[in-house]
């Protein structure tokens, strides 16, 4: 019976050691690229339907303010209907708001109020479309200049038309700051998927009617409003 040294299994070379590492780094780069994509879409994919709500919810604040839109005849100073679409674009008016609009609370017991709603640079210098209030006849409080209600946050386009009787077109400017427009189209588009965004982001666009007959001076009362007739 011969004998002789025991066989022992053949090890792996560093070689091959080597190589085994490197494809299994390359599958973990792999599994590790695949899910932060997955991330990343899922958190742009959230960001961009916050922000189409958002801008959705301006839209409707601004079409229920435009909706509430009162003008005293006796007094249309302190009613004017006020839009600025050249350089700072902005829109001033008073309106009758309800108990559901942005922060009625504060002003309870005063739903004639004035609203602005204007387009100002925030602190990162992206546009934001602002709301600010106040009771018809108190000046604005340093709080609501100071700290105004963000409707919408990185807006591209803020814009309004107004609707002229006599040209039966709709005009960039409305000039006739003591009557009311018949009617007022809203344009809103907001940056949905980041400053890298390769899509276009869809604009909002919303025709309000508005009241075009005045409040008569023997109609206007306390009452009405809570305000006393200036």
């Amino acid at each position: 019976m011969k004998t002789g040294r025991p066989h022992f299994p053949r090890g792996y070379t560093l070689l091959e050691v080597m190589l085994a590492m490197a494809i299994f780094s390359l599958i973990m780069v792999a599994i590790y690229s695949t899910w932060i994509g997955i991330v990343k879409a899922s958190t742009t994919g959230q960001s961009a339907a916050i922000a189409a709500q958002r801008q959705r919810t301006a839209l409707h604040v601004i079409e229920e303010a435009l909706s509430g839109a009162q003008l005293f005849v006796a007094n249309p100073n302190y009613y004017s209907f006020a839009p600025e679409t050249e350089g700072k674009t902005s829109l001033s008016f008073v309106a009758c708001l309800g108990e559901d609009f942005p922060r009625s609370g504060k002003f309870s017991g005063w739903p004639m109020r004035r609203v602005t709603f204007s387009l100002e640079a925030g602190k990162d210098g992206q546009k934001q479309l602002l709301l600010r209030q106040n009771p018809i006849l108190m000046d604005m409080s340093d709080d609501e200049k100071i700290k105004p209600v963000v409707l919408a946050r990185d807006v591209k386009l803020f814009k309004m038309q107004f609707w002229d009787d006599q040209d039966h077109a709709f005009k960039d400017e409305w000039l006739e700051t003591n009557q009311l427009p018949k009617m007022v189209e809203v344009t809103l588009q907001v940056n949905l998927a980041g400053s890298h965004a390769t899509v276009t982001e869809p604009k909002v666009v919303a025709l309000v009617g508005l009241p075009t007959t005045g409040v008569l001076p023997n109609w206007q009362s306390p009452q009405m409003g809570g305000a006393p007739h200036p």
